[in-house]
């Protein structure tokens, strides 16, 4: 058995089922077998995620994202899950929710997590013979809360995570394809997410908009999944700044073990292997010396996200190899108790913090 109940704060699995057809309750190397030669393989790479690989990794807890494009970028022209104004965002982002419920509902080691009683039983599991793998829906991108007053009724949904923006934007922000502040309605937005006391999401936001959002979100504030902008350039990343601000909010940053954020220029022809876990390490280290602990970083995988196996570093071949990160922490020399905190306590910490008691 593992030793960590790992967190991972953002996994694509609702979009991946509908857009590509996946059936997360089988085994990623049986989705694999069943997708050689089709154009989900050439689109999204080797399936990472099932839940024979989520129970063998001790993935414990997952934020499913709720990810659609606008018809606008590049990736919807084939993405069928792509929307072009905010009443097609709002009925895509239902569709996965209810993926997730069904998923619940089909798959009895699954569970949603909707308060910190939920939360608790997940981890309760863990210590038995029927382990539960909990997920929290994770709206990225705001686009399917068409006006303010909707963020009761995503609320009521389930959906306890949200940022303002994907890559290309947003009516509310810019993002990191779409550089802008945030609009009038972003700003509208936060007061409405704060009185429900929902996490609010930075991973892609413009820089101009992040700094806004920490000086106007009076709510918890995290980036699931994004990496130091030190280790790759570029406005997907972190600068220093920006981490050293959201460890100032006791946020977390969720490190993302794709080749391309860790190291500059990668390319699929350079091969998965000359990205290593001592790659990934060397990103959570890096934000641990910035912010002088280790208590503001853990994993945000993106796995089944827009890349693959063959995009992840040597060592990585499906969720269950996540457990092998801390292996790397401790290699690099990192104490059992902050390898803990970095695989579970940090994300936890965010949860118990911003999750209602009972719902």
């Amino acid at each position: 058995m593992n030793r960590y109940r790992i967190v991972d704060a953002h996994e694509d699995i609702a979009w991946a089922a509908l857009a590509l057809g996946r059936d997360y309750r089988r085994s990623a190397r049986e989705t694999r077998r069943l997708e050689e030669g089709t154009e989900a393989l050439r689109r999204n790479g080797q399936c990472m995620l099932g839940l024979p690989e989520w129970l063998a990794g001790n993935v414990a807890v997952i934020c499913g994202s709720i990810y659609l494009s606008p018809k606008r970028a590049e990736e919807s022209s084939w993405d069928p899950q792509s929307y072009a104004d905010e009443e097609e965002a709002y009925r895509r982002a239902n569709e996965q929710v209810d993926y997730y419920e069904r998923l619940a509902e089909q798959a009895e080691q699954v569970r949603l997590i909707r308060d910190r009683a939920d939360l608790e039983a997940v981890l309760t599991s863990w210590e038995g013979d029927a382990p539960q793998v909990g997920i929290i829906p994770a709206l990225e991108g705001a686009d399917p809360i068409r006006r303010p007053e909707d963020v009761e009724y995503w609320y009521g949904r389930g959906v306890r995570i949200v940022g303002l923006a994907w890559a290309a934007g947003s009516r509310y922000a810019g993002g990191n394809r779409a550089p802008g502040p945030l609009t009038d309605a972003g700003r509208a937005l936060l007061e409405a997410l704060a009185e429900f006391g929902i996490v609010l999401d930075v991973s892609h936001l413009a820089e101009e908009a992040f700094w806004e959002v920490v000086d106007r979100y009076e709510g918890p504030i995290v980036a699931t999944h994004s990496n130091p902008r030190a280790m790759v350039p570029g406005p997907r990343q972190l600068s220093d700044r920006m981490i050293r601000a959201l460890a100032e909010r006791d946020g977390v940053v969720g490190i993302v073990p794709y080749n391309r954020f860790l190291k500059p220029n990668w390319s699929p022809a350079d091969g998965k292997e000359v990205v290593t876990l001592q790659d990934v390490a060397a990103a959570i280290d890096h934000v641990c010396q910035v912010v002088g602990d280790a208590a503001h970083v853990g994993i945000g995988s993106d796995f089944d996200g827009g890349f693959g196996a063959e995009a992840a570093p040597a060592g990585l071949d499906t969720v269950a190899d996540l457990p092998k990160i801390a292996d790397a922490l401790a290699e690099r020399g990192f104490a059992e108790k902050d390898i803990a905190t970095v695989m579970e306590e940090n994300w936890l910490g965010v949860l118990r913090a911003s999750l209602p008691p009972q719902s």
